[in-house]
C-alpha cells in the first residue's frame, strides 16, 4: 500500500492510514513528524508504519550500529505492557513532591511523554489520579526514574506507565521541580524533543539530531529479521543462518 497525490490533497486525511513495511520511505522524517501538523502527512503516515511494527529491542540495535550505545536505561521497566513512542518533556524532581508532576501534566504539549528523574524511589511521585489527569491531557504516557504507585489502577488503565519502582507512599504537592529542562540518568543525557520507545522489554531513548538515521537503520533492522523468519519457517536453522554451520 502506498500514499497517493489524493491522499495528500485531501483535506479528510485519513491518519489511520499505513504503508506496507516494505514500502515505508523514510528519506526526509524528523523526530517533529511524530505529530502531525497538517502539512506533514506522508512523513507521519511512513514513519507511524513503521512505529507500529518494530520493537524497543530493533531500535537498541539500529542506535548501536550508529551511536555504539544501546540508548536504554536497564532501571525502568514496563508496568502495564503497553507500547508507547514519543518526544520527550524531561522533568526533575524529589520524591517528597508530587506537586511537579501535577504541573508538568499542565504544561507539556499533546502528544508528549513526560519523563521524571526523582533524586529517591523512597515515595512515589505518580499514580491513578496523576494518570487520569495526564491521559485526559492528551499526554500520552509516562515514564519515572524512581517510583509510582496505584498498580492495582494502573494495570488496567489504558495508560503506557513505566518505572523503576513502586510503592504505596506519597509526598506533597510542593511543585519545586524543574519543567521541560535536560537530566540525565545511568550515563543517558536526556534533552527536551528527544525520542521515546518504550514497550514490554524496556525503554529506548534516542537523541532528537540522530532520530532520522536511527529510524532508517531500524527499518533495515526490522526487515532483515523478516527475512530471517521467513528462512526459519523454510526449515533453515539459526546456526545456518549465522553462518556458524
Amino acid at each position: 500500500m502506498s500514499i497517493t497525490p489524493k491522499d495528500v490533497l485531501n483535506k479528510n486525511r485519513d491518519l489511520e492510514k499505513r504503508v506496507d513495511v516494505e514500502d515505508i520511505d523514510l528519506k526526509n522524517v524528523t523526530v517533529d513528524d511524530l505529530k502531525f501538523n497538517g502539512d506533514n502527512y506522508n512523513e507521519y503516515i511512513n514513519l507511524q508504519s513503521l512505529l507500529e511494527n518494530i520493537s524497543a529491542c530493533q531500535i537498541s540495535d539500529a542506535f548501536k550500529g550508529i551511536a555504539q550505545r544501546s540508548g536504554t536505561i536497564k532501571s525502568i521497566k514496563p508496568i502495564n505492557n503497553l507500547k508507547v513512542w514519543g518526544s520527550i518533556y524531561p522533568v526533575e524532581t524529589s520524591c517528597d513532591d508530587w506537586g511537579t508532576s501535577a504541573l508538568a501534566i499542565d504544561d507539556a504539549c499533546e502528544g508528549d511523554i513526560l519523563f521524571f528523574k526523582v533524586d529517591s524511589d523512597e515515595k512515589a511521585i505518580w499514580g491513578e489520579l496523576a494518570s487520569t489527569s495526564a491521559k485526559y491531557n492528551g499526554i500520552k504516557a509516562t515514564v519515572i526514574y524512581g517510583s509510582v504507585r496505584d498498580l492495582d489502577a494502573l494495570l488496567d488503565m489504558d495508560y503506557p506507565i513505566f518505572a523503576s519502582n513502586f510503592v504505596p507512599n506519597a509526598g506533597l504537592a510542593l511543585g519545586l521541580g524543574t519543567l521541560n529542562q535536560p537530566i540525565e540518568i545511568e550515563g543517558n543525557k536526556i534533552n527536551p524533543g528527544d525520542f521515546f520507545f518504550g514497550d514490554e522489554t524496556g525503554v529506548i531513548i534516542i537523541p532528537k539530531q540522530l532520530f532520522n538515521k536511527v529510524m532508517i537503520s531500524a527499518l533495515e533492522v526490522k526487515l532483515t529479521e523478516s527475512a530471517i523468519v521467513d528462512k526459519l519457517g523454510e526449515g533453515m536453522t539459526l546456526a545456518q543462518i549465522a553462518g556458524l554451520r
